[in-house]
């Protein structure tokens, strides 16, 4: 760690790894609640299971990137982040306002929330990722707009990179299309149409710069190549990303009751999404072999690598598999959709979080450049439980998503949709195990920063 002030991301990532395995436990709980339909009832409803599970994700990964930038945006800058003081108070208030809310949906009827919120005054409730209280999502803009302040002042204050530059488009991205949570029209269209500029624009367009800074950063210290040459890849693939991303989004316009020519459009540009993945593996793999040194943090350089591989399978290839309208047409809300989220959500903004996290948290605790040979074993354990889980995890629910496809919706004789659950049953206690799985690596993944931390350093 060169400067003092990288240290407010400390509590950032270890409360963002607390809030990745919540999620996974209500991950579980709702797997079993598919096959064992009564499970925790009336305690922990499917439908509060669900908002929790997603919500969770979203604000472990927003942890992550926030301490993503407050480890890497001092030693891009050369100079002491501009208020250490601040970052942590917008840590502690992000944090209560996020337990508030999860506590919210666990013990109070979603209804009365609302009420209890004061929603009636600006109605921003009831809608899939963005459940959030009005209060809440007025909490995470004052949080948003704090931490853009103080990362900026540091930027301007200091050299300026292109990894900064990137990472600072991609977060001013995240904060200003966060707005549009608070347009709620009447019109259910129009309301579809603008709720993507949220939920669409993070996750395929700004988001995708952030993965992309975070990773050119960790590849710069762990590989030693030039960073003339990791900027230009950046360059071309934040390019390619924001291009495809923001057209593309048109591939959620097939049936909502936009113009037809959405259709042709989303097709096209959502076709070419996996492009700029690709190029990120390509990327990645080049830099490690092109490395001037073998850095004695082995684990970081394997999540950088399983990073650009699984943001490619999950983004580009499951994405690519359902994302043309003809397709689009019969698959359109079935576990092919889940498949592809989790996936690409794990692939490419859960793993570049643990990839950061692997990188910086060593020198966190201490160290001069990466955790004991003992420690990096069972690291590496967790990262492959976890990502061949994850892949398990994605076959089985493409292997319900095709028979729930056929079944309900392409056969002569569509069955009713709970009759095709039924028949899905195998798929999803196979998913279940493979979540087990994952959990247990989640849990060597925390174990491993505590093995072997009297031992030297060592590749």
């Amino acid at each position: 760690m060169k400067y003092q002030s990288q240290a407010v991301a400390k509590p950032y990532f270890v409360a963002a790894i607390g809030l990745f395995v919540a999620q996974i436990l209500f991950g579980l709980i709702m797997g079993l609640q598919y096959v064992i339909g009564d499970f925790l009832f009336p305690e922990i409803p499917f439908n509060v299971a669900r908002m929790v599970h997603t919500n969770l994700l979203i604000v472990w990964i927003l942890f992550g990137f926030m301490g993503a930038a407050y480890y890497l945006v001092p030693e891009e800058s050369e100079c002491e982040l501009f208020s250490p003081k601040l970052a942590l108070l917008m840590f502690w208030i992000f944090l209560a306002a996020g337990a508030l809310t999860i506590l919210g949906y666990l013990l109070v009827p979603y209804a009365a929330l609302a009420e209890l919120t004061g929603n009636s005054l600006l109605p921003t409730m009831g809608r899939e990722f963005l459940e959030q209280p009005t209060i809440t999502k007025i909490g995470i803009v004052i949080v948003a707009l704090a931490f853009l302040f103080n990362i900026g002042m540091t930027v301007l204050k200091g050299r300026k990179t292109v990894i900064t530059l990137v990472l600072l488009l991609g977060l001013t991205g995240l904060a200003v299309f966060f707005l549009f949570s608070f347009f709620n029209p009447d019109n259910l269209v129009k309301d579809k149409f603008y709720w993507w500029w949220v939920v669409h624009l993070w996750v395929e367009g700004v988001w995708e710069l952030i993965l992309g800074a975070i990773l050119a950063f960790v590849l710069i210290k762990t590989t030693g190549v030039d960073r003339e040459v990791i900027e230009k890849w950046l360059y071309v693939i934040i390019a390619l990303a924001l291009i495809t991303g923001i057209i593309g989004t048109g591939h959620h316009y097939y049936w909502i009751g936009t113009p037809d020519y959405w259709q042709w459009w989303g097709s096209i540009f959502s076709a070419m999404e996996p492009l700029p993945f690709f190029m990120m593996t390509v990327f990645a793999f080049n830099m490690v072999n092109q490395r001037r040194r073998n850095h004695p943090n082995q684990a970081a350089v394997l999540w950088a690598l399983g990073t650009a591989v699984m943001a490619f399978l999950g983004a580009g290839v499951w994405g690519f598999l359902h994302t043309l309208s003809p397709v689009n047409y019969y698959t359109h809300g079935t576990q092919i959709t889940a498949a592809h989220g989790h996936m690409a959500f794990y692939g490419a903004y859960a793993m570049v979080v643990l990839t950061i996290i692997s990188y910086a948290m060593p020198m966190l605790n201490g160290r001069t450049a990466a955790n004991s040979g003992k420690s990096q074993v069972v690291e590496m354990w967790s990262f492959w439980l976890m990502t061949v889980s994850m892949v398990f995890i994605t076959l089985f629910l493409t292997g319900a998503g095709v028979l729930q496809t056929y079944m309900q919706r392409y056969t002569d004789n569509p069955q009713p949709f709970m009759v095709v659950q039924g028949r899905l049953e195998l798929f999803y206690w196979m998913r279940e195990v493979a979540g087990l799985v994952f959990l247990v690596g989640a849990v060597l993944y925390i174990i491993s920063f505590f093995v072997g931390g009297e031992e030297p350093e060592q590749a």
